[in-house]
Parts: C-alpha cells; structure tokens; sequence
C-alpha cells in the first residue's frame, strides 16, 4: 500500500468542511516531513528515491497507522481553529511587535481614507462618470479591508475580518457579531451555501498557514545542520505559508461580503423569527434594529408588543 490511501480518511470524517479545513493541511505537511525523513534527513545524504523505496515498501498496517496519526492531529487540531484565526488577526502581545504593526496599518488606514476622499472630491466637482466609479471602488475598498480607525488591528488579515464586524449592518443598526448567530440558522439555502464556502475557504487558508510555517521550522531542524544545499527546502513550506496568508486574506475580504449579503436579505426575517413587528422605513428600522440589539447583547426588554402570524381554523375530520 502506498502514500495514495492516506488521501481517503475514515467515511465518518471525511465531511467536505473537515477534509479540507482539518486534513487535506495535515496530510499534506505529515507527507513532506515523512519523505524527508524516508530522504535520509538529518543527514549528509539525502535522496527521495530513497523515499520513494520506502513508500512502495510500505505494508498494509503501517499506512493504516500513518493514516490514523494524520487523522488524530487533525481532529486534534480542530478545536484550535478559532484560536489559529485569532493568531492571524494579530492577538499576540505586544512584545512581538503587535504595537507597531498596528500603527503601521493605522498609517495605511489613514492614506487608504484620504484617497477615498480625494477620489470622490474629484468625482463630485468634476462629475464624470469614471471618476465617480473611482471613487465608489475606493470606498468599498476602505470599508472591506479597515475598520474604524479605533479599532485597527495588527495584521492584515485582522483588519479585514474587523472591517466587516464594523460595517456590517452598520446601515440598518445592526451588530454583526450579536445578531449573525441568530440570523444564520435563518438563511436560505443558497446563501447559506456561499456563506459556508466562503467561511471553508478562509478556515483552510489559515490552517495552511500556520501548519507550513510550523512544517518550514520543523524542516529546517531536520536539514540544516548537515545537509548542505538540501536546507533551502525548508523555505517550500515558508513559501507555501505566504502565499496561504494572502489567500486568507482575500478569503476573508469575500467572506466578509458574504456576511453583508445574508445580513441585507434575511435581516427581516430575524425580527419575523422572533414575532416582532417590521419596520415602516429606514430610520424606523434603525431604531428597532438597536434595540433588538441591545436585548441579545444585555438582555435589556423591548419596548411594544409581539406580532404573531394569524392562526387558522383547524379543519374538523
């Protein structure tokens, strides 16, 4: 049996999230780390067809065995997610720079604003349409990747996925981060849908990431010392970690229009949930939205009274 089984994990934990959050990541770095070693690292001589060798050899229960280990990190793994995400959004001390990180993105903030600004200066005194495209893509380009100048973060990935928990709803009063888990049971289907991938997607990028740069520091470990040239193959998985920071990073952007999406088109079926009148207009809604928020956040009671749909009649036999 070769390498290739490892690809198929247990039916009960091959559900689509799983497999590509948690093992495809896992599997992948176990397998690198595993031809190295089978290469002949640490050591003078490395060779992969060495590896390969011993790949072919492999009997039956030691692929099952390897199998179950990559299984075993990764469901292990799996709790951690929301803590490896809040790694990449830079909750980590100070110490490590995380105070002049976020100056420097509250710098970047600041020139992405003032270009927003001129751009729509421009389109406004001059009123051509272009310039008026302009400056709406700025704009939506400041609200996607910043939040507030108050609540910047260190990272740029901890920027996007602020931004969205400040604009969000922010135009119908609501709170992002209160309301989203009583209106996502409440999506439809297809939303729903393009809400979870998006989230996969963004949960995967990050496991890659961490798990390759951990995997680079591993390999180089197991390369540097006397293996020559062949440590330059710690810098695979480094690289691999860049470039999964930057779709991460993208992920969460398309994420974030995601959450504004499901949050513009259910947003009333939320109050209709919870038997409380709609709104007649905008400002109406805003004002109901705050404290419909505020009773999630603080439990603090809602003035009027409840809106229950009319029951009919039961049909007699």
């Amino acid at each position: 049996m070769s390498l290739d089984a490892l690809a198929n994990p247990p039916d009960v934990l091959a559900s689509p999230r799983f497999f590509r959050t948690a093992y495809l990541p896992t599997y992948a770095v176990a397998v690198f780390l595993i031809a190295l070693v089978w290469a002949g690292a640490p050591g003078q001589r490395v060779h992969f067809d060495d590896a390969w060798a011993t790949a072919k050899d492999l009997g039956v229960l030691e692929a099952v065995l390897i199998a179950l280990a990559v299984v075993l990190v990764a469901v292990v793994l799996q709790p951690l997610q929301t803590s490896l995400v809040r790694l990449l959004e830079g909750d980590f001390p100070r110490w490590l720079g995380a105070s002049l990180r976020q100056r420097r993105h509250v710098t970047l903030r600041t020139r992405m604003a003032e270009r927003a600004t001129a751009a729509l200066t421009a389109a406004v005194q001059s009123g051509q349409q272009r310039l008026i495209n302009e400056a709406g893509e700025a704009s939506a380009r400041l609200r996607s990747r910043y939040p507030a100048e108050h609540a910047v973060r260190a990272t740029r990935l901890g920027n996007v996925l602020a931004a969205t928990a400040d604009t969000a709803g922010q135009d119908h009063g609501l709170d992002p981060i209160v309301v989203w888990p009583h209106l996502y049971p409440l999506l439809g289907e297809n939303i729903r849908g393009v809400v979870d991938d998006l989230r996969d997607a963004l949960d995967a990028a990050v496991r890659m990431c961490v798990v390759t740069a951990l995997t680079s520091i591993a390999a180089a470990g197991l390369l540097v010392w006397r293996s020559g040239w062949w440590t330059l193959l710690a810098l695979v998985p480094l690289g691999i970690s860049v470039l999964s920071y930057a779709g991460a990073v993208r992920a969460a952007v398309a994420y974030g229009a995601g959450v504004r999406a499901g949050l513009d088109l259910h947003r009333f079926d939320l109050r209709t949930a919870l038997h409380l009148p709609l709104p007649r207009n905008p400002a109406a809604e805003r004002i109901a939205n705050e404290e419909l928020c505020d009773l999630l956040r603080q439990g603090v009671p809602l003035r009027g009274s409840y809106e229950h749909p009319p029951q009919h009649d039961q049909e007699k036999p």
